[in-house]
């Protein structure tokens, strides 16, 4: 493992007041740790959205044995979407198409169309297949999580946090299908359809706004959920995760992609990883016994990394151990002690200090590190041996 990386206490959630973000709701992670990073009100129930087409999409990749598989666009798929006022990728009734192509239509045109076409081949219909998202909710151990459509149409009983939709992004991102097609930006489909993501690349160059670290997204927006956006970006091998929801959708403005883009830049700004302790370098020095070794050098044996403000060096950590004053040639293999790394005196992480041995046996420290019992054995031999050599030389009486 080449980094143990610990979350500081200067990165629990936090507000960061000074961004002065649009949208009611959201969530930051550091996906290397899988820590929050930033949170607002993560935890209240929000209209969702299109982002319901993440679930929508896991839940049918899971049930579809082919992908490549061909199916007949229903009537039943297209029934009532444009009195609901719901976005299409824009497939025909009687069209053939294959699952490959309906799950491109949902994450990138974000068709409601097409959510609902695989939910009627797969469960029959699409209160069917709603089921089997709330049952992956549960699966998932979601609480405040409840779906009764596959597109994210508003209604009473069709909600979720942002924590919790993060929750269900990660598992998704799990699935190599599921992360292909979040993070492609435009699909031809089997008939020679072009189809792209939805707004989100063209608010960026509409609005000369820049696409600097995100490389997957999913948007959303109704009437009551507002600007709805779900990102993963990557910075200098650090993977970031973020959702957001209610937005102001009365904006002409895209306000969720402003937030996205002001979270970003702050942390990428302001945080990184900081090597603290690199591989091979001394943890402690101890001093040695029964060895002809002096002293013995406990080094480590992996790079222990920190995501911390970037104001912070490592000049500013201490280290504290805690374990055996010494090491004897005789110790057994194993932990020795602990070491803690301080920051501002709070202990940040507690590491084992490991002896793996290498002391090389010597006979004279031995004596000279145990006169207390060497020494006594020492005189006993001393006068056993003299006594047998005077014995050897007094003179035999002859009778």
């Amino acid at each position: 493992m080449k980094y143990l990386i610990i979350f500081l206490f200067l990165l629990i959630p936090i507000n960061i007041n000074a961004l002065e973000i649009n949208s009611k709701h959201a969530i930051l992670y550091n996906m290397n740790e899988d820590m929050v990073l930033y949170e607002k009100d993560a935890d209240t129930r929000t209209y969702i959205a299109s982002l319901t087409k993440i679930m929508t999409t896991i839940v049918a990749i899971e049930n579809i044995d082919d992908i490549n598989e061909t199916v007949t666009i229903p009537y039943e798929a297209l029934e009532g979407l444009i009195e609901a006022n719901a976005s299409v990728a824009g497939f025909k009734l009687g069209q053939k198409v294959t699952y490959k192509d309906l799950l491109y239509g949902i994450l990138l045109p974000s068709g409601a169309d097409a959510t609902r076409t695989v939910a009627y081949y797969i469960s029959g219909s699409e209160e069917n297949f709603v089921n089997l998202m709330n049952e992956k909710a549960a699966y998932l151990g979601l609480t405040n999580t409840h779906f009764a459509n596959t597109s994210g149409l508003d209604t009473d009983n069709h909600y979720s946090t942002v924590r919790e939709m993060s929750i269900i992004l990660k598992y998704a991102l799990q699935n190599e299908t599921f992360k292909e097609i979040y993070t492609t930006n435009k699909y031809t489909t089997s008939d020679n359809y072009l189809t792209f993501k939805s707004v989100y690349d063209n608010y960026l160059s509409r609005y000369g706004l820049e696409n600097k670290y995100v490389y997957g997204s999913k948007t959303g927006y109704t009437t009551l959920a507002g600007y709805c956006l779900s990102t993963i970006a990557n910075y200098d091998g650090v993977e970031y995760l973020l959702i957001t929801t209610e937005a102001d959708g009365k904006s002409n403005y895209p306000l969720h992609i402003m937030d996205a883009q002001m979270i970003y830049d702050y942390y990428i700004s302001n945080y990184h990883y900081l090597d603290i302790i690199n591989i091979n370098d001394t943890l402690i020095t101890l001093e040695t016994k029964n060895s002809k070794e002096d002293k013995l050098e406990i080094k480590a044996n992996e790079t222990i990394s920190k995501y911390l403000n970037n104001e912070i060096t490592k000049d500013d950590f201490t280290f504290d151990y805690n374990g055996l004053d010494e090491v004897d040639y005789f110790t057994n293999k194993g932990q020795i002690g602990t070491l803690n790394i301080k920051l501002n005196n709070e202990i940040l992480e507690t590491i084992p200090i490991i002896y793996s041995g290498g002391l090389t046996f010597s006979l004279f420290n031995f004596f000279t590190d145990n006169l207390i019992i060497t020494l006594p054995i020492t005189l006993l031999l001393l006068f056993i041996i003299i006594k047998g050599i005077s014995v050897l030389l007094i003179p035999h009486q002859t009778r």
